[in-house]
């Protein structure tokens, strides 16, 4: 065989590898209830702030945790821990995207993303911004 032939293989077979990576860490949206079916999975859950129930964020105390009550689009309702700041604008959120694990009765997020109304736009959507445990 030439050079370039095997050179060739094993650029192909480095492009097999990471398409193949690249689809299993892939992820779709679930609910609280697939999380708590596999707690040791991390999920992206997709739901709404329950407003009508307090968050918990005391920087005084720690600043690097913040809970609070969403909502999952089947309509099932957990309480999430965030170890990290709390996010500006928070409340204002329309939508909220936690990365994480169940943890008992409680969904730990690692990530938070936010989608904001849009202050420039009226009526049109926001953008999803994203918070990480890492930039607390």
């Amino acid at each position: 065989m030439k050079k370039t032939h095997i050179v060739g293989l094993v650029l192909i077979a480095v492009a097999i590898g990471a398409i193949f990576t690249t689809v299993s860490s892939s992820s779709t949206y679930e609910t609280f209830a697939a999380a708590a079916n596999n707690p040791e999975k991390e999920y992206h859950v997709v739901g709404v702030l329950n407003k009508e129930k307090d968050m918990e964020y005391n920087p005084e105390v720690n600043a690097n945790i913040f809970s609070f009550y969403m909502v999952d689009n089947d309509g099932n309702e957990k309480k999430v821990l965030f170890n990290g700041t709390k996010p500006q604008d928070f409340e204002k959120s329309e939508q909220i995207v936690l990365i994480g694990k169940m943890k008992g009765e409680e969904f730990v997020a690692s990530k938070i993303l936010m989608k904001c109304p849009s202050k420039y736009n009226e009526g049109a959507p926001g953008e999803m911004q994203e918070f990480s445990a890492e930039e607390a």
